[in-house]
């Protein structure tokens, strides 16, 4: 096993997290409280537990197209950059320029640059695919709770 480039592709997936952590962090007291939110919000702890968790699997998984020899895995990690930009940047939209609107068409884009990614990386490494499905579902019901924070302010 190659922990090096394994280690380096978990700290640059926890880096966007980090990254929008940054803007997270400052709303959270005081724009984000304010907001009228759908009954089904988690508690605010159950947020950084979870991305920290599928954060070490998008590493995992690009690791593992990484360290293969397959002719479609520039492809792949392109797509998989393009998702992780847009993780970032739903943070620094919703969070940083409190926009539930804008944060709501990001969102939308990540689902589908998710889907792309899994698609991709199955292709390539079923597991590299499969190990993603959590993400999906966690940003699937973020996509869910971004469109009720939009309607309900």
């Amino acid at each position: 096993m190659r922990w090096k480039e394994l280690i380096i592709a978990i700290v640059i997936c926890q880096l966007a997290g980090i990254i929008g952590s940054f803007f997270t962090l400052q709303s959270i007291p005081t724009w984000y409280t304010s907001l009228a939110k759908p009954s089904f919000t988690p508690p605010n702890w159950v947020f950084g537990p979870v991305w920290i968790t599928l954060y070490t699997l998008m590493g995992v998984s690009a690791f593992w197209i990484f360290s293969s020899k397959n002719k479609k895995q520039k492809m792949a990690l392109y797509i998989f950059a393009c998702q992780l930009i847009l993780n970032t940047l739903w943070s620094v939209v919703f969070f940083g320029l409190q926009s539930s609107l804008y944060g709501l068409i990001i969102i939308i884009l990540l689902w589908l640059s998710i889907i792309a990614t899994i698609v991709k990386f199955h292709e390539i490494d079923k597991r590299a695919g499969l190990i993603l499905i959590p993400y999906l579902l966690w940003v699937s019901f973020a996509s869910i709770l971004n469109f009720w924070i939009y309607i309900l302010n």
